[in-house]
């Protein structure tokens, strides 16, 4: 974003050492340091001036401080109770940042956010993503957008197309659209972690692509059908939901599915249809 200030580097290192602390490998500590990759990382959130930003894991506040330049309101959540202290004290000239410390899925986002179609920015651990994810989609307070440092691996697989869906990827498509912005390599943080990782951008949608009705019975049934991923959807859905063979193949008929096909060749609109006739017995 050519809009946003130079601000001089933070030398993360440097900060560690001052205040005796080090990157906990326990909590995936990877500090995004890049100058450019910051700037970029906000310039995909798109955050104007206008803008509510959940950022979770704010570190040593490298991205949080163009988050604060760029956003109305920055609230960073930070789970290291040792980086509070530090935080602040680079975060003190900023006074439209309000600094929390705890756990983000415990935090209650309703009480915390009251801005409607707020964003997510988050240079995330690789160990949360999934959680994290879940939680965000899932909240009754929901963002406009996320924007996440996550694994590139993990990204690929998350915009996977049909024919190489996952779990993972349907949870996060039946709630938004995400893309892959762009990549960032290892050595764009510090520690340098062993994989590089991508800006994912989710947009979410107004509802989800199945009725809210429907979304129990729509994991239950994706789960299943994941379930024995080597087997066919029909021996699959079988075990998983615990019907027997003829009906398990009649339902997926009924919904104009082979039941010969794959869990990860099918598209959402497809579950959804599937989900559709389960709810309301049609086999």
């Amino acid at each position: 974003m050519s809009d946003l200030p130079n601000l001089p580097p933070l030398n993360i290192s440097s900060l560690l050492h001052q205040y005796g602390l080090r990157p906990s490998k326990g909590l995936g500590q990877n500090f995004l340091v890049d100058e450019a990759a910051l700037r970029q990382v906000v310039g995909v959130a798109a955050v104007t001036p206008e803008d509510v930003v959940l950022e979770i894991g704010p570190g040593l506040g490298s991205l949080t401080r163009y988050l604060a330049a760029a956003a109305r309101r920055v609230v960073a959540v930070e789970l290291d109770r040792k980086l509070i202290t530090p935080l602040k004290n680079i975060l003190q000239t900023y006074d439209n940042v309000e600094i929390i410390q705890g756990d983000i899925l415990e935090v209650n986002l309703a009480e915390t956010i009251t801005k409607p179609d707020y964003l997510v920015v988050a240079n995330i651990p690789y160990y949360i993503t999934s959680a994290l994810m879940q939680y965000l989609l899932e909240t009754h307070q929901k963002p406009a957008r996320l924007v996440l440092t996550v694994q590139e691996e993990v990204a690929q697989r998350i915009c996977a197309e049909p024919g190489a869906m996952s779990i993972l990827a349907l949870s996060v498509q039946v709630y938004g659209q995400p893309f892959i912005a762009s990549k960032i390599p290892a050595g764009a943080f510090y520690p340098i972690p062993n994989v590089d990782s991508a800006i994912l951008r989710v947009d979410i949608y107004p509802e989800p692509l199945v009725p809210m009705a429907d979304l129990d019975m729509f994991f239950r049934v994706v789960k299943a059908g994941f379930s024995q991923k080597r087997k066919t959807l029909a021996n699959a859905l079988s075990g998983g939901m615990h019907w027997t063979k003829p009906v398990a193949r009649a339902y997926l008929e009924t919904a104009e599915i082979d039941p010969q096909r794959r869990a990860e060749t099918l598209e959402i609109n497809e579950w959804g249809r599937l989900v559709n006739h389960i709810q309301s017995g049609d086999a």
